[in-house]
């Protein structure tokens, strides 16, 4: 019997010994059995043997070896096992305007960015997965604090009555945004609101300074920081230095271009994906703040107050999520001929999942189009429900099978004794039809002949490959209007390459463990990397402890991330594990079909720890020449990076161990092994914490470096903030 309605899986070679590999394996045992034989030539009758045996084992190996594994594999598929296909990586893609335009602009979902195409690596090609909503923001408030809060309480209202009467904000007052004697925590606020979201948007805040006022602070290190409220937390919004024209408000450039500071400077602010409107005191709308904060690097800060005479806000651009993908509309898959069971094939794979647009249409003749269902499987689908299967790996599509039920033995040989004996030729042709419909069952609606099929739309892509560095994807696949320029600012996350086959034999015990519910610890973890869909890499369920929730189970998360920047020497940044809303967002959608009711899931990411390893090599002597040099010292930096890893790290290479310490020894033991090392030095670690939202590295090394409960050691290159690994070669 023929199940070719079932999904197939890739069997493999559990033996790949072939005839010659035999033979030449049996010759080599001869001298250790029987010395005295020493005559090998293909005439000789033992040779003749043995290639007689290896060939009856050749067979042996094919028949015998494999059935195991066969019979694993027919199992999986009796059971509906698919292999997961490809997971995308996602990031963030921040579109930029050639001009302010009067109104609120849509930039439309599915518009395709893309990477740098070179003769070596061709370009990867990104989608964004919704419309960017540009809005026209306006200055309703201008407010200020002499302290900073997370909830502000005293506010006060500055000149916003004087600016928002004129046509662009500017002029009519000259204020100071601090106190007259400017401490540390005082901030203004701007409150803004529009008739659109402003969710993502890339503002320009313009600033027109008063002339000839010198605030005191270093223009290149201004003590200010720059935030949004996005409904839970303030969020920094300044990407980088350079964005702020203004130099802290001390105009430091216009006035050395000998420009004059009333005409204006702009700072752009990237405001985060949610900013919903709040009400703080009295006060509603959407909330920026900026606040005197001194450097940590230089303590000097704002001697006198800076002045503004004029403020006005534009949108210049915008940030929506985006997944490494390539859209396919419309497609023509085929002609139905009306029998069950018709398989039709998509021009590109693999397939991403679908989303709510995109499904089959089947338009009968002279009939209008009908929308068919995607389903798993079709053990529940009845001959009426419009129903299909898709294999996301090879773009196959099937409808309905008619399969022949072999459990009602008992009638059939009822029906055909009464077929046997003499009856009407009428009730013998009732008789065969009530046979056929006992023994068949239709399982899913059939697409009636002539009918065409189409999919309405499709995505393509994902992988490893996916995961691009930030400020990678910058070119427009085709031009949309008003769009000057596109970046990346973050890394892509999440991409995975599809499953193996050994990876679904070890995926299925757990799931047949679970059966699809969580209850136990090791349920949550199982079923939290399955809600992933191949974009987790690890999970953890922390133990209950004194402080715990009654009812709250908590999830570490590791995401997948492109391992190729420990073979190219650079490691893996923390950034690239970051747990993004949209990943977050899919393990909870599983987890909570899945979880007792009354079970409250929480997901977070560990706390990384970096580590700078700086230490001293002496090489053997024959490996004292410039390129065996170059070579080791390489090799030992890509060790230290796949060592010090979340995801390749440890003694087990599956990850370094959560709350695990790094100790000297562990760096002692790994260099050791390295072929050519002679004689090692003092080995030094250099922690890298994250304060806030920059990583800072501590100047002085520690014996150890303790992640804490929930951390994990990682490790990355950084020239700007010295995370590298330093190895120096020392002669001996």
């Amino acid at each position: 019997m023929e199940f070719d309605f079932l999904p197939k899986l890739p069997s493999s070679n559990l033996d790949d010994r072939n005839f010659d590999d035999l033979v030449e394996e049996c010759i080599l045992r001869i001298p250790r059995y029987c010395q005295e034989w020493t005559d090998y030539n293909l005439s000789d009758p033992g040779i003749t043997l043995i290639e007689l045996f290896a060939w009856l084992t050749d067979r042996m190996l094919v028949r015998f070896n494999q059935v195991p594994r066969k019979n694993y594999v027919a199992f999986l598929e009796l059971l509906g096992i698919r292999l997961q296909p490809p997971t995308p990586a996602q990031t963030n893609l921040t579109f930029y305007l050639t001009t302010d335009l009067p109104e609120t602009y849509t930039v439309p979902a599915g518009v395709e960015v893309t990477s740098l195409r070179t003769e070596n690596t061709p370009a990867i090609t990104f989608s964004t997965d919704a419309p960017l909503v540009i809005g026209k923001p306006y200055l309703q408030h201008f407010l200020t604090s002499p302290t900073l809060e997370d909830t502000p309480q005293v506010l006060q209202e500055r000149g916003t009555n004087i600016w928002t009467r004129q046509p662009n904000g500017m002029g009519g007052g000259d204020l100071s945004i601090f106190a007259e004697q400017p401490e540390p925590g005082n901030c203004f606020y701007l409150v803004l609101n529009s008739a659109d979201t402003l969710d993502g948007n890339v503002l320009a805040v313009t600033f027109q300074g008063g002339a000839a006022t010198p605030t005191g602070i270093n223009p290149d290190r201004p003590p200010r920081n720059w935030e949004a409220w996005d409904g839970a937390a303030w969020k920094s919004v300044l990407l980088k230095e350079a964005d702020d024209a203004t130099k802290g408000f001390s105009f430091y450039e216009i006035a050395q271009q000998g420009g004059n500071p009333t005409q204006g400077a702009d700072v752009i602010l990237h405001l985060p994906e949610e900013f919903p409107v709040t009400s703080f005191t009295s006060y509603r709308g959407r909330w920026l703040r900026c606040s005197f904060v001194p450097s940590r690097l230089d303590r000097s800060g704002y001697t006198r107050p800076p002045r503004i005479t004029g403020i006005a806000v534009r949108s210049i651009g915008g940030m929506v999520r985006s997944s490494h993908s390539t859209l396919s509309e419309e497609e023509r898959l085929g002609i139905s001929d009306g029998s069950a069971g018709q398989i039709f094939q998509v021009q590109s794979t693999p397939i991403l999942e679908r989303r709510e647009n995109e499904y089959i249409l089947v338009t009968p003749i002279g009939g209008l189009p009908q929308r068919w269902h995607e389903v798993t499987d079709f053990a529940d689908s009845s001959p009426e429900d419009l129903h299909y299967t898709i294999d996301s790996l090879t773009g196959t599509i099937q409808f309905g099978p008619l399969i022949r039920e072999p459990n009602q033995l008992k009638r059939q040989t009822q029906i055909r004794s009464k077929i046997q004996q003499p009856q009407p030729e009428d009730t013998r042709v009732q008789i065969a039809q009530l046979d056929r419909q006992l023994l068949e069952h239709q399982y899913g609606a059939v697409p009636p002949r002539g009918a065409e099929i189409r999919i309405t739309a499709y995505r393509t892509g994902g992988g490893r490959e996916g995961n691009v560095q930030g400020h990678t994807l910058q070119f427009l696949k085709s031009a949309v209007p008003y769009i000057a320029s596109v970046d990346n600012f973050q890394s892509a996350t999440s991409g995975s390459d599809g499953e193996s086959l050994e990876q679904a034999v070890l995926r299925v015990p757990q799931m047949l463990r679970t059966r699809d519910r969580a209850v136990t610890a090791e349920d949550f973890e199982v079923l939290a990397r399955m809600g992933g869909a191949g974009s987790v890499a690890r999970v953890k369920c922390l133990p209950m402890t004194a402080s715990s929730q009654a009812g709250t189970v908590n999830l570490l998360i590791v995401p997948q991330a492109n391992p190729d920047g420990i073979i190219q020497g650079v490691g893996i940044a923390p950034e690239q594990f970051d747990l993004t809303p949209g990943l977050r967002q899919k393990i909870l959608d599983y987890l909570d079909e899945r979880r007792l009711l009354g079970v409250q899931v929480h997901l977070q990411q560990p706390e990384y720890v970096g580590v700078s390893v700086q230490t001293e090599i002496a090489l053997e002597p024959a490996y004292q020449n410039p390129f065996a040099e170059a070579e080791i010292i390489n090799r030992l930096k890509i060790a230290l990076y796949q060592f010090l890893n979340p995801l390749t790290g440890g003694l087990d290479g599956n990850g370094w161990a959560f709350g695990r310490p790094l100790y000297t020894s562990d760096i002692v033991a790994l260099m050791q092994q390295m072929i050519g090392v002679r004689y090692l030095g003092a080995v030094l670690l250099f922690p890298i914490r994250k304060q806030g939202d920059t990583w800072r590295r501590q100047p002085a090394p520690e014996p150890a470096i303790d992640p804490g409960l929930n951390g994990a050691i990682c490790s990355w290159g950084d020239d700007r903030l010295r995370s590298n690994h330093v190895i120096n070669v020392i002669a001996r």
